[in-house]
Parts: C-alpha cells; sequence; structure tokens
C-alpha cells in the first residue's frame, strides 16, 4: 500500500481528525498515563491507513458534514433540467399513455412497499406511512399552480403549470411546499391551486417510492385533462423540493391508496412525472412578484419554450396607457430555455407580459403576465 495516497477523501480524514486532536486538552494524569505507556510499548510497524473505530467514526461524520453544508440560495436543480429537455412520458394514474411519446425510458415502478400496498385487515385503525422524512436546513423550492393556458384548442387541456419559488428554513421541504400548495395563495390572480382544502399529513420516503399521506384529498371535480394536470400539480411540486424528478410518488390518504382524485385519477399505482410540454406552461416569468414595487431599469427573466426561440413582449402603463413592445431571443428554440427582457420604465403601475405569436393566425398565446410598481 501507497504510505503517501493520493486521495481527497482520506486527506478530508485526516484534516478531520486533525482538528479532532486539536481540540484535545491533556488532563492532569497525563504524565501517569505516559510512563504507563513507557513501560509497556512494543515496536509497532507504520501503518498510516489503520484507524480506531472511533476515529474513523469522526473523520466519516466530519466528511459527511463537509459535503452536506447548504446554500441558502440553492435552487434545484434537476427541476430546471427536467423542464427543458423531455422526460418520462406517464399518465396521471401512473400508467403509459399512448398519446404521449416515449422518448426516455420509463421509471419503473418499484414493488408495493408497506405504505403503498392496500390494507388487507378489516381493522379500522388507519395503517402507518413508513418512511424517512427527509429535512433541510435552508433552500429555495419550487411550488406549481395551475393557470389557464390563453390560445389553447380543443385538443389541449386549458391548463398549464406555472412555478414559484419559496424559501423553506429548517423543516422538510416536500412537506412544506405541499402544504403551500394546498393551503396558501400563490400570490399570482393568474395562478391557482386545484388542492385547496386538502390536508397533508406526511411526506416520506421508501423504496424508492416518495409517498405523499393525506389526512383529507381534495373535494374538487374535475374534467380528465384538468385533474391529469393537477394531479402533475402535486408531482412537479414533491420531486421539485427533493431535487429529483424521477421519483414516483404515491398518493394515500390515510394510509391507504385506491381514493380517486378530481373524481377521475385512480391513486393504486405511484405517478411520475409527466414530460413538460404536455403540462407546464411554455412561458413563464419568475423573477418577478405579482403587485411587486420595483426600480427602473430592471430585467425580467423566466422560462419559454418558444418557436425559432423568439419571445415577445409587451409592458403596459396602467394610467398613462402608454406601451413598450418588442421581442428577445432565448437561448434555444423549441425547447425550455432562459429569456432575459431588459425594460426602462417611467414611474407607475405597469403590466409585463411575456408570450408567443400563433404560427397559424398571429394571435397571442401562452402569456404569462406580471403587475409592477415602478418608483
Amino acid at each position: 500500500m501507497n504510505d503517501q495516497p493520493n486521495d481527497r477523501f482520506d486527506e478530508l480524514m485526516r484534516r478531520s481528525l486533525a482538528e479532532e486532536a486539536d481540540r484535545i486538552e491533556p488532563a492532569d494524569a497525563l504524565p501517569e498515563i505516559q510512563a504507563r505507556a513507557r513501560s509497556q510499548r512494543r515496536p509497532a510497524t507504520r501503518r498510516p491507513w489503520v484507524l480506531t473505530v472511533g476515529a474513523a467514526a469522526i473523520g466519516t461524520a466530519a466528511a459527511i458534514g463537509a459535503f452536506t453544508v447548504l446554500d441558502d440560495n440553492a435552487r434545484t436543480a434537476g427541476d430546471d433540467q427536467l423542464a427543458g429537455s423531455p422526460g418520462t412520458t406517464t399518465s396521471a394514474t401512473g400508467a403509459p399513455s399512448s398519446a404521449m411519446p416515449t422518448t426516455a425510458p420509463a421509471v419503473p415502478t418499484p414493488a408495493p412497499s408497506a405504505a403503498t400496498r392496500p390494507p388487507t385487515s378489516s381493522a379500522k385503525t388507519a395503517p402507518s406511512v413508513k418512511g424517512t422524512p427527509e429535512t433541510m436546513r435552508s433552500a429555495a423550492v419550487p411550488v406549481y399552480w395551475l393557470g389557464e393556458k390563453v390560445g389553447t384548442t380543443t385538443a389541449e387541456p386549458t391548463v398549464r403549470l406555472y412555478r414559484t419559488w419559496t424559501k423553506i428554513v429548517d423543516g422538510r421541504p416536500a412537506l412544506e411546499a405541499v402544504r403551500i400548495m394546498t393551503s396558501k395563495d400563490s400570490g399570482d390572480p393568474d395562478y391557482y391551486s386545484a388542492w385547496r382544502g386538502a390536508q397533508v399529513s406526511s411526506v416520506t420516503r421508501a423504496d424508492g417510492v416518495v409517498t405523499v399521506d393525506f389526512k383529507q384529498l381534495p373535494q374538487t371535480r374535475l374534467d380528465e385533462a384538468a385533474a391529469t394536470v393537477a394531479t402533475q400539480q402535486l408531482v412537479y411540486t414533491v420531486q421539485g423540493a427533493m431535487d429529483n424528478p424521477r421519483l414516483p410518488v404515491q398518493v394515500t390518504q390515510q394510509g391507504r391508496p385506491g381514493s380517486a382524485l378530481f373524481g377521475r385519477i385512480d391513486t393504486s399505482r405511484p405517478f411520475n412525472r409527466a414530460q413538460a410540454s404536455k403540462v407546464q406552461a411554455l412561458v413563464w416569468i419568475d423573477n418577478l412578484a405579482d403587485g411587486q414595487v420595483t426600480k427602473s431599469p430592471l430585467t425580467v427573466t423566466g422560462i419559454a419554450a418558444a418557436y425559432e426561440a423568439t419571445l415577445n413582449w409587451r409592458a403596459t402603463n396602467l394610467k398613462t396607457r402608454e406601451t413598450l413592445a418588442h421581442y428577445v431571443s432565448t437561448k434555444d428554440g423549441q425547447a425550455y430555455s432562459p429569456f432575459a427582457i431588459p425594460l426602462k420604465l417611467g414611474p407607475g403601475e405597469w403590466r409585463i407580459e411575456a408570450y408567443l405569436v400563433s404560427a397559424v393566425d398571429g394571435t397571442d398565446t401562452d402569456t404569462d403576465s406580471k403587475t409592477v410598481f415602478v418608483k
């Protein structure tokens, strides 16, 4: 074995052990201990890679701690990556849909765990939901909402998913994100949640499946297309908060799956994330909140899947009716891609819109808007 291993983990362990050693203050009995050690000392072979169990535990703990520090401003990279490329395509029921092309291997559905199997006993006591809650010190996590799609056709669902960000401090990000989705307002009058009135109990992970258990499921009844997108509202929110877009999401009520969501969607199997282009809005503004007070100049940023990478924008002063309009290019065309709109606005209340233009009839489609107050 090399006496001077060139390994980052070993180096981290050595540093951790050195730091622990520096913290030790010898007791008054040190001279006596040293005397005993000298009287019993035996020649030993130099093996710097041998560690005691206690030292190894200290070094491992220090190493884990060094790699699990989370930046307060961290965002979920996995969530953004899926927004920009086709993912696993499944229906809201978790079964593959022939109407949705599968451009990536489907996420395999694991065998049901004790948390997701239907009960086999007639006992009235609800089964406990097994699994490990995931905790996080502080992070910005996504919460998804529903919004009406502008310029829709009858062949498409009239609602789409829109993303906002919220900061979770010293909590369970997925559980907190679901609580916001089910009980809070989005902060934008154009966004809403089909899950209002639902009462979430826990979000746990076991056997490769995330189980979201509800004390009460939403009572809203929707048509099949809207119910599919509304189900994905939960899937996208949970997976985004956990920073893992490939985790199947099982819905249970008081520990039992099987109840229908929105009067349509079977919950007996876990749900996978649907392809972004099937359920997400094609344009959204994500750095401004509706009603926000801001200064000029400002830059409006967001995500868009724009034909030929062309995104249109319009800013209207709601008092004077002054209107500015132009277009910008997104980073990529025909794929979810970032955009930035630089604006120089006078004082007042402004409505800022980002939208696409139909290649068929020239009408505005897929509009997202924010109203801001410019100082």
